[in-house]
């Protein structure tokens, strides 16, 4: 810890008093502030807690397991029996009559469902009318209302997991009537599952027995109409003949087509031979012969040329190669008109056959609409007297296999296991309910404590004033309250407040010679501040509070007393010029003191009172009370500390609290140090944060905090001193 590092060794403390503030104090360090909501809170505080209420945790648990064994002897004892009904996995037979269809079943719904069946009225009302005080459970008067629902509130049905199982349970104060009813409830779902099937084909067979003659008197007029449509179309069965009409009209078509295309042919052939030319005649599909003839023509007249140029008209040769010429001649020609005439005819033969086709598609075509008209009326009345008929069939089987599955029972739900009476009561639980009472009273009695520890805002020990300030702890003193108090005068002080010599000396020295707890940590928190004062530059120190009450006057007292047992020259200043207090605890009575120092009107030599007993220690009272406080310290009491600096080692000055209080930061800025005293488990968090704040705005030497009344029962740490000496919380020296 350093004090006024800053300022040269080399200068008095008159030169000190003009040195500016912010170079006569050292730099305030940088302080980590932890945040004053949230702060962190390890694990063994709350350890530390619960072990400090542990007696009261104990005795609510304890009071917690007590009631709920009480209560649970004095309830009364409900047995439970319990019938199993076993449910067939299998696909249900087939009734009678019926295809047998292999549909998946959704088990889980069926059981469900039967699991609703067995919880209905029509299932409980039989066993609530057998068991006359199990509906009286439900109602005050149970055959008052016959009409409304019945529901015994003590059935229970469960379906274990992954089985095939129904679990009915009752509970009831007699083990056997339990038994009695569960078994019933069982046996009223079968034979209602049982009634309820023959029920359903019996309704079935009488309602279609009553649609059996409707049905078949429209039957009779729909098959009257289907065969007087008959008659008229004059045809057994009108779609057989348009069938063959179609197929008709199909190969007509195609022949009236292909005869279309045959006679487009022969009239091309016309168009080409009808000239009479050679060539045309040569193209057309009979020029294969007329072409052999016009070969032999060329060949006859090649001859005669050849036999003309060699022989003469008369010449026999002549003549006959001539003859052939005209012969061949003449054959082609008859040749050529005998083809043309044959295109001709067959032409005339292709066309006749295309109108005669024409005629007779278009006859057919207007004889298949016509039937095709009147068979869409015939197919509706036709389809109507089908289904008629059908449905009358169908109903007939229907009331054949109604009357023969009315005697039918589906066999795939029985009672596996009757219930039986019950030994041990399943209510009260009275194991179960201590378990949970234990380990409920236990969760809500330390959750308890935690909370009401939590919402204590308050300082309660060194440790997490520390963590939760940001700032160190530097002492902290027991509950003492017989040690704190200082002896007083026995006799009237004197005009001056020189005490009476009157008190012994061995009185006072057995006094100071004491090692209280509280004694011992001043003479602590003495060597702690003092020894850490390595440059011996701390030679005013300032104590304050954050409010009223925290006990600083007490320590600087006794702060003042150890330091002067030590050899050491040490002042004691009451600076609470409003309310001053430190004369009386020495028991003197002043009429001048600091107040009017810093008026001016007496010197401090004139008003310092030694202590009697004490030859190192001395006392400057506040003097006369004023209002003016803050006037009067802001001029004068960086001087006055620097003279008084001159004739003491140790000046303590005792200050209003903090918070409220002006004069209190010029005497915190005017001396070396500042000790800050809060009282344990009373002084909240925020207001010594908020004088923490205030000296680090005027950068004030902080030298920490004294934690003052610390109680081993609201700390988390066991004081040090605490019975060392053989000395207990009151000061009285233990047996």
């Amino acid at each position: 810890m350093s004090f006024k590092s800053a300022v040269p060794d080399t200068l008095s403390p008159r030169q000190l008093s003009t040195v500016a503030p912010s170079e006569y104090y050292a730099p305030a360090p940088a302080r980590q502030e932890a945040p004053l909501g949230a702060p962190s809170v390890p694990i063994s505080h709350y350890i530390w807690v619960l072990g400090r209420h542990w007696l009261k945790i104990v005795a609510f648990v304890a009071a917690c397991v007590l009631v709920t064994a009480i209560v649970s002897a004095r309830l009364p004892k409900i047995y439970e029996s319990t019938a199993t009904i076993a449910i067939d996995a299998q696909t249900p037979s087939q009734p009678v009559g019926q295809d047998f269809l292999p549909l998946w079943i959704d088990w889980d719904a069926f059981i469900e469902t039967q699991i609703r069946l067995i919880q209905s009225d029509s299932v409980l009302r039989p066993v609530a009318e057998q068991f006359t005080d199990a509906s009286s459970r439900n109602s005050e008067n149970p055959h008052e209302n016959g009409a409304a629902p019945i529901s015994l509130g003590d059935v229970k049905v469960v379906r274990p997991k992954g089985s095939y199982l129904l679990l009915i349970s009752y509970r009831s104060t007699s083990p056997d009537r339990a038994a009695e009813i569960a078994n019933a409830v069982a046996k009223s779902y079968l034979t209602h599952t049982y009634d309820q099937r023959a029920e359903s084909g019996s309704y079935l067979s009488t309602f279609l027995g009553r649609q059996l003659d409707e049905l078949k008197a429209k039957m009779e007029k729909s098959n009257l109409a289907l065969a007087q449509f008959e008659k008229d179309l004059d045809v057994i069965n009108p779609d057989e003949k348009t069938n063959i009409l179609s197929a008709q009209l199909l190969q007509l078509n195609t022949e009236y087509i292909n005869a279309q295309a045959d006679r487009v042919n022969k009239e091309a052939a016309w168009d080409t031979v009808k000239s009479g030319s050679l060539a045309a005649v040569l193209v057309s599909p009979q020029g294969g012969a007329v072409a052999k003839l016009s070969d032999n023509l060329t060949l006859a007249q090649q001859h005669f040329d050849s036999v003309k140029s060699i022989y003469g008209s008369d010449h026999p040769e002549y003549r006959k190669a001539a003859t052939a010429v005209t012969d061949a001649e003449k054959e082609l020609d008859q040749a050529r008109e005998g083809i043309v005439e044959r295109v001709a005819a067959q032409y005339r033969e292709a066309l006749n056959r295309e109108q005669m086709l024409g005629k007779t598609v278009a006859d057919s075509k207007a004889e298949s609409d016509r039937l095709n008209a009147r068979s869409f009326e015939y197919e509706q009345v036709k389809r109507e007297a089908d289904a008629d008929t059908s449905l009358y069939d169908e109903l007939i089987r229907k009331i054949r296999e109604a009357e023969i599955n009315s005697s039918f029972r589906n066999n795939d739900v029985s009672i596996a296991d009757a219930a039986r009476p019950s030994n041990s009561p399943v209510f009260p639980n009275t194991r179960l309910y201590l378990v949970i009472a234990f380990l409920l009273s236990s969760f809500f009695g330390i959750c308890g404590i935690i909370l009401y520890d939590s919402f204590d805002t308050t300082l309660r020990d060194p440790i997490f004033a520390s963590r939760f300030l940001g700032t160190e702890v530097i002492g902290s003193l027991p509950i003492d309250r017989a040690s704190a108090q200082l002896p007083r005068s026995p006799g009237p002080a004197p005009s001056l407040g020189i005490v009476s010599k009157q008190a012994t000396d061995q009185t006072r020295k057995n006094y100071y010679q004491s090692t209280s707890n509280f004694d011992e940590a001043v003479r602590s928190l003495r060597n702690t501040i003092l020894l850490s004062d390595f440059e011996g530059r701390l030679r005013s120190l300032v104590i304050t509070s954050a409010v009223p009450g925290e006990g600083k006057s007490t320590l600087a007292a006794h702060l003042g007393i150890a330091n002067g047992d030590r050899g050491k020259r040490t002042l004691l200043i009451d600076g609470d010029l409003r309310r001053p207090g430190l004369h009386a605890k020495f028991g003197l009575s002043p009429r001048e003191g600091l107040s009017n120092v810093l008026n001016g009107e007496r010197t401090w030599q004139d008003v310092v009172i030694p202590i009697e007993g004490k030859p190192n220690l001395a006392l400057l009272p506040s003097g006369p009370g004023s209002h003016r406080a803050a006037d009067l310290i802001g001029p004068r009491l960086s001087s006055l500390l620097d003279e008084l600096a001159k004739d003491y080692d140790l000046v303590i000055l005792d200050s209003p609290p903090l918070m409220g209080f002006a004069e209190c930061l010029q005497m915190a800025a005017a001396a070396d140090g500042v000790l800050i005293v809060s009282r344990a488990a009373n002084t909240k968090r925020k207001a010594v944060a908020a004088v923490i704040s205030a000296l680090d705005r005027i950068h004030a030497n902080k030298l920490g905090i004294v934690l003052n009344q610390v109680d081993a029962k609201t700390s988390a740490d066991s004081y040090a001193y605490q019975g060392y000496y053989g000395y207990n919380q009151d000061g009285k020296q233990e047996a």
